[in-house]
């Protein structure tokens, strides 16, 4: 099963003689593949032509990335790559199906617990790109508004890279000067006396990573980067740093928890961690309740305090800038693209961070006498817990020390030191599942997965990123029974008959329907089992 999620590119026609290549290589990967297909992805290995609906694209989509092209009105041809093995599979799509993927190739993000306003949207101004002009042979953009000039000594490597499909880099050295308020640009100088004088090079990105998001990337601003030859058309420098800088956002989805983990602190941590501290951050779309919410990783980071773009006027120079954060899968980081660093040195930065003092859960042999504690993630919007009156008894029976709390929007240390003083935590499929991030190695994450058919988002949002993180994982998929659902829609409805119906009309009716319409009323003796499940795996010794 492929791990990296790749969203569609612009449409591109292609030759007769592609079409065949993609399906001899579809062949070799069906052969060659020694990962398990489950079920639900066995029907993409059908002959051609293959009608694939809107939901098994966008689960396959998670799993492998989609590269969408398009040959002729009658025929769309979908060329999806699995980025682990390196080939290929070609898919046929008639018309009214490729309409229907479209329509599913939404903003996942919207149904992972997005708070109204977390923050405001930008202007038109801000989200337009400059590719309205006629671009030259050398002007290139892509869908996401990354644009460029390019136009240099042949073999040069640029000063951008926007070949990733979740974000775009920029890598300066020498002279750089960097202008915030009322210009949002960054310069690099090259001076006369070097062989590069005659580089041009002009991009326009937006340091976020999700650029495959359009409702994420409407809220961050766009940055001009060019080279200038000659430091008379530079613009003079107001203050020179002696450390290299690192511009970044914290607008998208910042303001949900699992986006400021998943989109700014990783990838933060990941693209500054090489420089020890000695770093300065640079941040457009600056919040100021954001940095004091996740000042704590901030300070471990940087050592000085953080640049608002945006609303300084001073030009900063610098030999070295990057421009953007290094990123991979969501709450993940993969070596070698991670560099010597793991996910797991993440956790102890935060451990240290928030002084968080336990560092493996609860056993019998150690603390006699003593109960496991089990905490539920309360949620004060949708999937709540409805029965907890009824769950908490029993937990307590089994045999544990219940705790129930509510994430706090911006006490972060004070929640991380409950989920800390736990050994298991139990939360309906949401963005306060990511605070497992601060429980000790070895706890154990039990996901109530609420109905729709939702195991795909299950796994790779929660699933893979808990136990990458060193957390024994269970998952509890709730019945029709255990779902509120059943008092808004009869049993004869496609919610419960058909939830792939629901998919394809779309990820926001999905969520619409099955994320924020839910709540669970879990089966008690059901339930127990899972519980009791996890005090064995607590009892069992580990190395």
């Amino acid at each position: 099963m492929a791990k990296k999620f790749r969203p569609p590119v612009e449409p591109r026609s292609f030759g007769s003689g592609l079409i065949v290549g993609c399906f001899l290589v579809s062949m070799t990967y069906v052969l060659m593949s020694k990962k398990d297909i489950g079920k639900d992805q066995l029907s993409v290995y059908r002959s051609s032509p293959l009608v694939l609906d809107a939901s098994a694209l966008f689960r396959f989509m998670t799993l492998v990335g989609l590269l969408q092209a398009t040959s002729t009105k009658a025929l769309h041809l979908t060329l999806i790559c699995d980025v682990d093995f390196g080939s290929c599979i070609c898919f046929c799509l008639d018309e009214g199906h490729e309409k229907a993927a479209e329509e599913s190739n939404l903003e996942r993000s919207e149904a992972i617990d997005m708070p109204d306003d977390s923050s405001p949207a930008a202007s038109a101004s801000d989200v337009l790109s400059e590719e309205g002009s006629s671009p030259s042979t050398d002007d290139k953009s892509d869908s996401n508004g990354s644009h460029r000039l390019v136009d240099g000594a042949a073999g040069r490597k640029p000063m951008c890279d926007v070949s990733g499909y979740r974000l775009d880099t920029c890598d300066l050295a020498g002279d750089v000067r960097v202008i915030g308020k009322n210009s949002s640009s960054v310069v690099l100088v090259v001076t006369p006396d070097t062989s590069s004088t005659d580089r041009n090079e002009s991009w326009q990105i937006k340091p976020y990573p999700r650029k495959y998001d359009s409702s994420a990337m409407a809220k961050v601003r766009p940055l001009s980067l060019k080279s200038l030859n000659g430091d008379p058309e530079a613009p003079r420098c107001s203050i020179n740093h002696t450390v290299p800088g690192i511009l970044f956002s914290t607008g998208g989805h910042c303001g949900n928890c699992f986006h400021d983990f998943a989109d700014v602190l990783i990838p933060l941590f990941q693209t500054a961690i090489p420089f020890r501290g000695r770093v300065q951050f640079i941040i457009t779309n600056h919040q100021r309740w954001w940095m004091n919410k996740y000042r704590p990783y901030l300070t471990k980071l940087s050592s000085y305090d953080a640049i608002d773009f945006d609303n300084d006027d001073r030009v900063h120079c610098f030999d070295h800038v990057i421009v953007g954060l290094r990123a991979e899968r969501d709450l993940m980081i993969h070596p070698p693209n991670g560099g010597n660093y793991s996910i797991m040195d993440f956790v102890k930065l935060t451990r240290s961070a928030y002084s968080l003092e336990r560092d493996r859960p609860w056993t019998p042999d150690q603390q006699p006498g003593n109960k496991p504690r089990l905490l539920f993630i309360a949620r004060g919007g949708t999937r709540k817990f409805m029965n907890l009156d009824e769950i908490v008894p029993m937990a307590e029976q089994v045999g544990f020390e219940v705790v129930v709390s509510e994430p706090d929007f911006y006490d972060v240390a004070r929640f991380a030191h409950i989920v800390n003083s736990c050994d298991v935590m139990v939360g309906v499929h949401g963005a306060g599942l990511t605070n497992f991030l601060f429980l000790p190695t070895d706890a154990i994450v039990i996901q109530v997965v609420p109905l729709g058919k939702l195991d795909w988002i299950a796994t790779n949002f929660y699933a893979e990123p808990a136990m990458g993180m060193g957390l024994r994982y269970l998952e509890y998929n709730i019945t029709v029974e255990e779902s509120t659902l059943t008092e808004l829609y009869p049993r004869d409805h496609p919610v419960f008959a058909n939830p792939e119906s629901i998919h394809k009309q779309g990820w926001f009716k999905l969520g619409n329907v099955f994320l924020k319409q839910q709540n669970v009323k879990l089966d008690v003796s059901r339930f127990r089992s899972v519980l009791v499940k996890a005090l064995e795996l607590l009892g069992e010794k580990r190395d």
